[in-house]
């Protein structure tokens, strides 16, 4: 059975704060760092956002296809589609004033990505693991 439609809501809406954000010029972005670094002193780029932001949206594809039935294939599906639209998103910025498409950018996301299936995969094996205990113990 597959997940209904709304769920991929959430995974719509992050890919499309995703495009905003990138469709920022360099000159707005640079704008934006020292407010940044105010909230988060140390933070030197914007490259630590890669991270967070594909965790997220790998996250909400993980939704899409539903937690609770999330394996090491949907956990390969939710990486490559989170690595797919991150390549969607380099290639974007190319039309972009002030920015460029880049490769550590995509390693960024595919590292928060793969972080956020790594999670969500120990997370069901722990609830299996949980669930499994509670039957044997009764």
């Amino acid at each position: 059975m597959t997940a209904p439609l709304w769920r991929w809501l959430p995974a719509a809406a992050c890919m499309l704060i995703i495009f905003l954000l990138s469709a920022r010029t360099g000159n707005q972005l640079d704008g934006w760092l020292p407010w940044a670094q105010e909230l988060f002193p140390g933070l030197k780029s914007f490259d630590p956002v890669h991270y967070f932001a594909y965790f997220v949206l790998a996250l909400t594809f993980a939704y899409g296809f539903g937690f609770r039935r999330i394996d090491a294939r949907r956990a390969l599906y939710v990486i490559l589609l989170s690595i797919a639209y991150g390549a969607t998103d380099e290639w974007h910025q190319a039309y972009v004033p002030g920015r460029s498409p880049d490769w550590a950018d995509l390693l960024h996301d595919g590292i928060g990505a793969a972080a956020a299936a790594v999670v969500l995969v120990v997370w069901r094996l722990w609830r299996l693991r949980g669930s499994r205990t509670r039957n044997y113990s009764g």
